[in-house]
């Protein structure tokens, strides 16, 4: 998908009477549901001008011009993709091109693919030629019409302000995959795309691209024991790697330097956190660094022990819990990676220090200190339950207190609900996370959305696409009693909506009549059977998701009702009536965005199901 598109001769036309930013405006507004900032805008008025004028002056002005697309399942855009014929071969051709306003620019010391760019402040930028090679490789990995023919794309940066004494330090970088031009080398810049776009048409090789069948890549969990014993083939993209090199670095250099570095990565829903934390582990490991990733979720942290258990049980205990830190020695580990850091609590033990908790430290100063190198992974809009406390903040001002410098990565970006940035700002909007209130859902997405009449449609929609051989989940607010499984070893049905009856996920570690233990309901195939709790869908993804919203969380009049006495989690009704509904909503948060693919959504509660059937047209079938 591209916001725009049109023929370099149409670029150069509009971006001269300035009507092309205008419609890139009015577009991304419809699209991604906000503003767009001031310096997409500026970008859009002066960068764009500046490679229409190249496009042309070097005899390509019939070659197709995608604004602004979008990568497969992904919100990361790439500024353009040149689409046309290869000027000896006739096969199609095309060139993703990112433009950059820079005009000053340095490597960071020890990072050849981290740079810093004057009026920027430190920020660590990722290579621009790291970036678009990474669009072309990861293009080449989800678009279908490239799979057999990788040589038909290729990558460009250009730095149209820059000439090439401001940015020496970034020059050298180019492969056959990507490289970079400054204002200097425009004439270069000319003769490269004479060699790689012919002057004929290229409206054909556009409709190719984008109506391209999706090849997503393989599930996350099921690729961890790849990714961790074998270094594993996923790129990471943009703020991802810039997250990766950082901690790279800062391994490299943790035993000469006398300051400790501790990396914060945040990021929404399936923004790849998870991702850089694998990235991480295998690169540290393979460089024999001593490197233990810990969560605060059961579910998660047993999933990848039995992913990674299955090939190498010794690997299976690198994967650990928050509380498992206290009694480390100070800097015993190179690097500790600290996963759904969200979930950090106060304090490791289940007493206060003054009551005996064993090291006196609270749970992040246990982690800082445990490691030279210590990485916190976090959405702060996943805290669910009442005592989890990670955040940016407290992370920072703990390792404050200990003279460590924090190096904060704002993964701004995010893969999940088919790289739906759309989707999710919706579902923030949806459930007064964001201001403006609910909206309409805009079905031009290529996120499915649906809505299902009743819980039974929904779960026949969800095994048949199961049997299509998607991954498929069901999930509810904690708004029926969990039972334990009866002494014959059946499940009880406690969700009932009517006279539809379902059991939860199993609650207990063991397999019970076919269906597996909680901690694998997510990445099991018999776990379709079952309806998930926020304990068990947290972490996790698949490619469709069904959520049914409980009595616990209703829609009156004009405004959503919290309904602390439907709400069957022990734990959530202790917490103070404020705490109740932050946590409330970022369960049903996290809830709608475990799908790849598609969500269905569901309410018990009659009023609530027509809202939503409002601001939501199409129906599951």
């Amino acid at each position: 998908m591209a916001l725009l598109r049109m023929s370099a001769r149409s670029m150069r036309e509009r971006a001269n009477n300035a009507s092309l930013a205008e419609s890139l405006t009015e577009q991304f507004r419809q699209h991604l549901f906000h503003e767009p900032s001031r310096g997409e805008r500026t970008a859009w008025r002066v960068s764009l001008q500046a490679l229409a004028e190249v496009l042309c002056d070097a005899g390509l002005e019939e070659v197709e011009v995608l604004l602004e697309y979008r990568l497969p399942l992904s919100s990361l855009r790439a500024d353009v993709v040149l689409a046309g014929s290869h000027p000896e071969t006739g096969e199609p051709s095309y060139v993703i091109v990112e433009l950059k306003q820079w005009s000053e620019a340095r490597l960071v010391p020890g990072a050849a693919d981290l740079c810093l760019v004057k009026g920027m402040g430190n920020r660590a930028l990722l290579h621009p030629v790291a970036q678009v090679r990474r669009y072309t490789e990861y293009l080449e990995d989800f678009a279908a019409v490239l799979h057999d023919s990788p040589s038909h794309l290729s990558g460009l940066a250009y730095l149209h302000n820059a000439h090439d004494r401001g940015v020496s330090e970034l020059l050298g970088a180019a492969d056959g995959k990507a490289c970079l031009f400054t204002s200097t080398s425009r004439g270069a810049l000319i003769r490269h795309l004479q060699t790689r776009l012919s002057s004929l048409d290229g409206a054909l090789e556009a409709d190719a691209l984008l109506d391209s069948a999706v090849a997503p890549g393989r599930q996350l969990m099921r690729a961890a024991a790849d990714e961790v014993l074998n270094g594993g083939k996923f790129l990471l993209m943009d703020e991802q790697q810039v997250a990766f090199s950082l901690v790279k670095r800062a391994a490299a250099d943790s035993r000469q330097s006398h300051l400790k570095e501790v990396i914060v990565v945040s990021g929404g829903p399936g923004s790849g956190k998870s991702l850089i934390a694998l990235h991480i582990m295998s690169h540290l490991g393979r460089n024999q660094r001593k490197v233990v990733h810990a969560t605060g979720s059961k579910s998660f942290t047993t999933t990848l022990q039995h992913v990674v258990g299955e090939k190498n049980e010794r690997v299976a205990k690198l994967f650990r819990y928050f509380l498992d830190f206290g009694n480390v020695e100070k800097n015993e580990l190179d690097a500790l990676i600290c996963d759904e850091a969200h979930r950090i609590r106060r304090y490791s033990g289940s007493q206060h220090p003054a009551s005996g908790h064993r090291s006196g430290r609270s749970q992040v100063e246990e982690l800082i200190d445990a490691a030279r190198v210590p990485v916190f992974l976090l959405d702060e809009h996943q805290v669910v339950r009442p005592g989890e406390m990670g955040s940016v903040k407290a992370i920072e001002q703990a390792a404050a207190a200990r003279g460590c410098l924090v190096r904060h990565v704002n993964l701004n970006e995010q893969f999940r609900c088919g790289g739906s940035r759309a989707y999710e700002r919706w579902v923030r909007r949806l459930l007064g996370l964001e201001p403006g209130g609910p909206v309409p859902w805009d079905p031009g997405s290529e996120f499915e959305l649906l809505v299902a009449d009743t819980p039974r449609q929904m779960e026949r929609f969800l095994q048949s696409q199961q049997a299509a051989g998607h991954t498929a989940r069901m999930t509810a607010g904690f708004c029926w009693p969990w039972s334990y499984p009866r002494p014959d070893g059946s499940l009880v049905e406690d969700v009932v909506i009517g006279d539809w009856r379902r059991p939860w996920n199993v609650k207990g570690g063991r397999v019970v009549a076919g269906a597996p233990s909680s901690s694998l309901w997510a990445t099991e195939s018999a776990g379709i059977g079952q309806v998930g709790c926020i304990y068990t869908a947290q972490g996790f993804e698949y490619a469709w998701n069904g959520t049914i919203f409980g009595p616990d969380f209703v829609w009156r009049n004009d405004g959503w009702r919290i309904v602390p006495a439907e709400c069957k989690d022990d734990s959530l009704r202790r917490a103070s009536p404020d705490d109740f509904a932050r946590l409330t909503r970022n369960i049903y948060k996290v809830l709608l965005t475990r799908g790849l693919t598609g969500t269905v959504l569901y309410s018990a509660d009659a009023e609530t199901q027509a809202m939503l059937s409002r601001l939501v047209a199409a129906r599951t079938p």
